[in-house]
């Protein structure tokens, strides 16, 4: 940390992390002003774990969205770092970070890094998870919109300053985990497109396979990430599928 950095929060949501949350935390700890941890009904230590390194709240689960502005109620910095369980901060971002929460000048709003996201053993280099990520922010009247899922960090104004150095992100714990995660999330968009009064097929669930997995594949480059990048595209045009599908599945006849 510099001298004349603009004072630092980070928080982090979790539930049953334990087998992650000690690196995320190592990460930060000891480098930005504050660390909070919102945690909902965690019962393998996660919470045990995370008094080591952060102040820690309890509470239930209202939802992603909801959950992170109770997190952002919390903290007290001028800027606010929202990380995962999942994600690690290295020290050339730390760096970089530094560096620009300590310029005179600084204008931006909102600082974006890169995600370095690991899958069945190695970074991915292209595709749809190593976009940069929105995840450091200046805290007056931020707020995130309610959606269930993805949700979207809305700032009075939006000035983006990016950097360089990667976010590493492991948010898959294997093959499995990974499916498990975008069926997930995907059952929970479909609840929301339905509740917005929207409607979907299975004619147009199987077209969005194809078109998602085709640019993934070929206009994101993931066919240069080998079978790994092949593999995340299928995955994605899968995540697509069973939105839709879902979705069509909840029509009222």
């Amino acid at each position: 940390m510099t001298a004349n950095r603009r004072r630092l929060s980070v928080f982090v949501i979790v539930r049953n992390e334990a087998d992650r949350i000690q690196e995320c935390l190592q990460s930060v700890a000891g480098w930005a002003d504050e660390v909070v941890v919102l945690d909902s009904g965690s019962t393998d230590g996660t919470v045990e774990i995370a008094q080591r390194y952060a102040s820690v709240h309890q509470t239930d689960w209202p939802g992603f969205s909801a959950q992170r502005n109770r997190a952002l109620g919390l903290v007290s910095g001028e800027w606010v770092l929202s990380i995962d369980a999942d994600e690690r901060l290295t020290p050339a971002l730390r760096d970089q970070i530094d560096a620009a929460l300590s310029r005179p000048d600084l204008d931006a709003t909102l600082i974006k890094m890169p995600w370095r996201t690991w899958f069945c053993g190695k970074p991915l280099r292209y595709g749809r998870y190593t976009s940069p990520q929105g995840k450091l922010f200046l805290r007056q009247g931020a707020h995130y919109s309610a959606r269930p899922v993805h949700e979207q960090l809305l700032l009075p104004q939006r000035r983006v300053l990016n950097l360089s150095a990667p976010l590493e992100h492991f948010s898959w714990r294997n093959y499995q985990h990974a499916q498990e995660k975008h069926l997930q999330y995907a059952w929970l968009l479909a609840g929301h497109k339905k509740a917005q009064g929207k409607r979907s097929t299975m004619t147009y669930a199987t077209f969005r396979f194809f078109t998602d997995f085709s640019q993934q594949y070929l206009l994101r480059l993931c066919i240069l990430d080998g079978w790994r990048g092949f593999l995340m595209s299928v995955i994605l045009g899968q995540y697509a599928f069973h939105k839709y599908a879902a979705l069509a599945s909840l029509r009222e006849d």
